[in-house]
């Protein structure tokens, strides 16, 4: 199994793919040892199907950006908003910024390691993501436990998760981490999570 949440050492083999996001048509340059870097993943088609673009943020943040897809079809849908693109694999943040200036939005979408971003004070209107569920439990509850106080007040983060790797145990575990959650979406063995602002607002 390739470890995509790390940077991969062996040498890079770049392909493309092709995608439909919220009726627009891409075509994303992705590479070995990035996640699922032959297709759009399942559960990230699942969450642009069920959800629209939102056209009010300025500060978004697609957090495991992969190759991009999330990061890219925000900041074409959303011309005013900029995006934080976050992701501990170095060749997925090449590939975003990539993916980003091949889609003319390059100067928008910012990609980055976490101890970049963290390292200065941006708050998020929303955050994106198809976290990475295989780093583990107690990783991935840090993950989020670190993110999620970078949202605004009454800022939102929309999440896809799939249901046999813990969708909803994780929802619950948000609810009782005072992190209001809501699964708008079931589709295709994938819930999608809608959290609204909890401890700090």
């Amino acid at each position: 199994m390739s470890h995509y949440f790390d940077s991969p050492q062996a040498p890079e083999k770049r392909r493309t793919i092709e995608a439909s996001i919220w009726g627009r048509d891409y075509s994303f340059t992705t590479a070995n040892g990035v996640f699922s870097g032959t297709r759009l993943d399942p559960g990230t088609a699942v969450l642009f199907r069920e959800t629209t673009p939102p056209d009010e943020a300025r500060h978004l943040l697609d957090l495991g950006c992969g190759f991009g897809p999330i990061a890219v079809a925000l900041a074409t849908e959303c011309p005013g908003a900029r995006v934080d693109a976050v992701d501990v694999n170095t060749r997925a943040l090449a590939l975003t910024q990539l993916n980003a200036e091949a889609a003319g939005v390059g100067e928008r979408v910012v990609a980055a390691t976490p101890e970049q971003v963290l390292a200065g004070p941006a708050s998020y209107d929303q955050i994106w993501s198809n976290p990475p569920i295989r780093i583990g439990k107690q990783a991935l509850h840090e993950l989020l436990l670190t993110w999620l106080p970078r949202l605004a007040p009454n800022g939102r983060a929309w999440l896809v998760v799939s249901k046999n790797l813990g969708g909803d145990s994780l929802q619950q575990w948000l609810i009782d981490q005072g992190w209001p959650t809501e699964r708008t979406a079931s589709a295709k063995g994938f819930r999608v999570l809608q959290v609204t602002c909890g401890p700090q607002t």
